[in-house]
Parts: C-alpha cells; structure tokens; sequence
C-alpha cells in the first residue's frame, strides 16, 4: 500500500508542476500586457517602463524560473489591476465561494441520483427508469446558461420566489445550485444505473439469487459495494473539474466565486491572478483525485498492484 501511495504521490506533483508551467506559457503567448495597462494616452516610454516593472524585459528563460522561484517562497505576485494585493489572496477570497456552490450542487445531484436509481432497481418499477433516462436526455439538451435563465424567468421573475442574483439571501444558492444539481444527477444516475445493470448479470449475482436471498439484500450488499467502482472513478474526475466549470453558472447568477474571477481576470490580462486561479483549481484536482485513488485502493485492492 505504501508503494502505491508513494506513486500515486510523486504523479500529483508532476501534474500540478505540469499546471504551473502551462500557466506560465499562456500568460506569456499574448505577450506583455503593459500596453492594456495603462491609458491610451501613454507613451512607448510609459509602456516600456512598465514592462520593466513587471519583468517582461527580460528572457522568458529567466521569467519561467524567477516564476517557479517565487511559487517555492509563496511569492504568487501581486495582481496588475489591484496593485499591492498578492494574486492569490484575491483567489483564496473567492474560493468559498465557489466551493460553496460547486459542493452543494454536487452533494445534492448524486444524493439524488443513488436515491432514483435505488428506488428503481429495489422496486422493479422499470417504467420509471424510463422517465428518469426521458427527463435526463432533456436535461443535456439545455446548456447550463440556458436552464439557469429559465430558472431565473420561472422562480424569479415570474413568481418571485427566489432572489435571480447572488447577495445577502441565503436562498440566492438554491438556482445555481439546482442548475449544477441537476447536471450531476444526470451524469450519477446513468453511471450508476448501467453499472448495476452490467454487476446484476454476473455468475456471483445469480449464485446469490440462487441461495434464496433477497433480492434487497443482494442488490445492496453484494451488487451496489462492485457498481460503486466506476462511479468512484468518475467522481474524482467530476467533482475535480467542476470548480474550474462553474463560470458560466457564476455568470449567470453573478455568483462571486472563483469562475468569475478567472473570466474577468483573462479579459483583463491579469496574469498573475490566473496563474494563482489555476494553481489553486489544479491542487483542489489533484487532492481530489488522490483521496479517491487512495480510496478506490481500499475498495478494490486489485488497483494497489498497479
């Protein structure tokens, strides 16, 4: 086991160093962002001056490993447009944010997912598997930003109910919840759904039929612990990347979280907050993916030989 955490270990590090370079030659492929920096009216000598300033004189050699030189020391640069203020003090401000929103969404769509799936495949009621498929494939064929404004034209505008914009209300979380929610419902009941199909087919499924028990009892003992694999699997993949999706979901509820940061930081040029914002995206990834390898390795002790 230790071996198998020690690798599991050394590739979470050479993604997030992976990470870090990447974001070092995107901020650097559109060049210096002095000229954006400053008003029309400067000069060549203005912008040259600034670009001094922030090191973008020198060879871009040099800038990588002063860059990875201040990342080691905690040094992540100051933000250009709020100047004095370290880049990843704005990001970790924003991250609460964003954790909050993308955790709830998550919890309460796979909550949901294992509860209709279960329901189905305990009761046998397979017309209703059909409903649920029905209403899922509805579900994909609207892009988040769309349902989201449906949401907001329903339970805001029309009724009242829920406040469209992100604020002092603690009910302002339930659309954007809801509409990530949603998404991962969809996601967690197919997956789920077909891998208890393809366990419940297996030789050890019928021999458990076979010994005469029940059928709740196989399906949650035997049936559901081996279906758990690949959804395990995809949830550490999922839940990884769906802080670095929420922008469009954060757009459209002004939710202040760390999407929207990014978003506003790009068009801004403000490279060193999105370096920061994708450092920390990438080390919440990489975590996460690591606890669920590590987990997945006491699930299935066969992943611990690989």
């Amino acid at each position: 086991m230790t071996g198998y955490l020690l690798r599991r270990l050394i590739q979470a590090v050479i993604t997030v160093f992976a990470v870090v370079s990447l974001a070092f030659v995107l901020g650097r492929l559109t060049g210096s962002p002095a000229a954006s920096l400053l008003p029309d009216t400067a000069s060549e000598a203005d912008i040259a001056a600034l670009n001094t300033k922030l090191g973008f004189d020198k060879p871009p050699l040099t800038q990588y490993f002063e860059y990875l030189r201040g990342i080691v020391s905690g040094d992540f640069g100051d933000s250009y447009r709020q100047q004095g203020t370290s880049s990843m003090t704005i990001v970790l401000e924003r991250l609460p944010a964003s954790l909050q929103l993308g955790v709830v969404g998550f919890l309460i769509g796979v909550v949901l997912a294992f509860a209709a799936v279960l329901t189905v495949h305990l009761s046998g009621f397979w017309s209703l598997r059909g409903v649920m498929l029905g209403l899922g494939a509805a579900r994909l064929a609207v892009p988040d930003f769309l349902f989201g404004l449906l949401l907001v034209l329903v339970f805001s505008v029309s009724l009242g109910w829920l406040p469209s914009l992100a604020g002092a209300d603690p009910l302002a979380i339930v659309m954007p919840a809801v509409t990530i929610a949603t998404g991962q419902f969809v996601v967690y009941s197919r997956l789920l759904d077909n891998s208890l199909i393809t366990e419940s087919a297996q030789d050890y499924v019928r021999t458990a039929y076979a010994r005469g028990e029940r059928r709740s009892t196989v399906l949650l003992r035997e049936v559901l612990p081996n279906a758990l694999l690949p959804v395990l699997t995809v949830s550490g993949i999922n839940l990884g990347t769906l802080l670095g999706g929420l922008v469009i979901v954060e757009a459209v509820f002004a939710w202040p979280g760390l999407g929207q940061l990014m978003l506003t930081s790009v068009f801004g040029r403000d490279f060193p907050v999105v370096q920061s914002g994708l450092i920390v995206i990438a080390t919440i990834f990489v975590v996460v993916n690591l606890c669920v390898d590590i987990l997945y390795g006491f699930v299935d002790p066969r992943a611990r030989v690989r």
